[in-house]
């Protein structure tokens, strides 16, 4: 009900929502855009209370699902034939916490790795606080954990880190990143960004791109500032949005050469892509991802989508991967 209210306060629109059950600790159905990928939700609700975020206030705190519930859920979705699932959360590297149960969000993983017939797991949203040594281990030990990681940044500046209650520094973040490098050659990582935080200066700004540069990011989801009700930082005086646009253009000039370089490593090698759909743009074309997240574009028959197959990759953007069958 609070996201609810929330959502209609937020656009002043009619909201209209329909459900045949109540919540109890198997609080959640799967989704499912097709009939071999799958989203398992593990947890609801946060407990850290960043300054710019809505969610615990809109979602509550943090509760998770019991093992067995979510293990059996996943079982009966390979069961139906699904090759990969995702597991959501929105901090899945706090999973268990608070919770009766003396399973970590790593020896989660590593049992649902072990289902019978599970081609690729995926999960997200991780925290970098939390992102431990034993998860690390967990990916590299096991083949059909996909080799993508998605580790949300929001600002490479410690002070504003600081401002929005993240609970880490640039220190510990570019630790984190260099662990999973180094145990996992090849891994992908992606991160969320936000610009012009409310006590963004120019020197923190720049922080954010020289990290950036640092990382070397697969792809980044990026965001200018927003301020949200009941937040601490929407009660802070905003930047100016001249400033902010300007350095948001800043951001994806940094980041898109950073993305093309990237993706230009795959081209001459032979990945394997779960072909998902036609080519938006392209009838001709089916579109796919690598484990590594890496979206493919592949002349291929309809007949082939819901496959895993063996794509050679001859071309690429920032963006995208070219390949053909082979």
């Amino acid at each position: 009900m609070p996201e609810l209210i929330y959502r209609h306060l937020e656009n002043n629109e009619r909201v209209i929502d329909i459900s045949t059950k109540y919540y109890d600790e198997d609080f959640v159905e799967y989704k499912s855009a097709n009939d071999f990928q799958a989203y398992v939700n593990i947890m609801r609700g946060c407990n850290n209370f960043c300054s710019y975020c809505i969610v615990p206030y809109s979602r509550g705190r943090e509760e998770s699902r019991r093992p067995s519930a979510i293990i059996e859920e996943v079982e009966n979705l390979v069961n139906k034939g699904v090759k990969e699932v995702t597991l959501l959360g929105q901090n899945v590297n706090s999973y268990g916490n608070n919770s009766d149960f003396n399973v970590s969000f790593a020896q989660l993983l590593d049992r649902i790795s072990k289902i019978k017939g599970l081609q690729r797991l995926r999960f997200t949203t991780s925290h970098p606080k939390d992102l431990s040594d034993e998860l690390i281990e967990v990916i590299k030990n096991n083949d059909n954990i996909c080799n993508y990681f998605h580790l949300p940044l929001q600002s490479g500046s410690d002070k504003v880190l600081k401002d929005m209650n993240r609970k880490y520094d640039s220190k510990r973040y570019l630790e984190r990143v260099e662990k999973l490098r180094k145990e996992i050659p090849g891994i992908a990582i992606s991160t969320d960004i936000i610009v012009g935080y409310p006590t963004e200066t120019e020197e923190d700004f720049k922080d954010t791109l020289e990290l950036c540069k640092k990382v070397e990011y697969d792809s980044a989801y990026t965001f200018i500032y927003s301020p949200r009700p009941q937040t601490k930082a929407s009660k802070l005086e905003p930047i100016e949005d001249s400033i902010v646009q300007e350095r948001f253009q800043r951001l994806l000039d940094t980041l898109y050469p950073i993305f093309n370089e990237r993706n230009k490593e795959y081209v001459g090698k032979t990945v394997k892509v779960l072909l998902e759909s036609k080519s938006k743009n392209d009838d001709t074309m089916l579109s796919g991802r690598t484990d590594t997240f890496k979206l493919v574009h592949v002349k291929a028959d309809e007949s082939l989508i819901g496959n895993i197959v063996d794509v050679k990759i001859i071309d690429h953007t920032s963006f995208t991967l070219t390949g053909e069958l082979i």
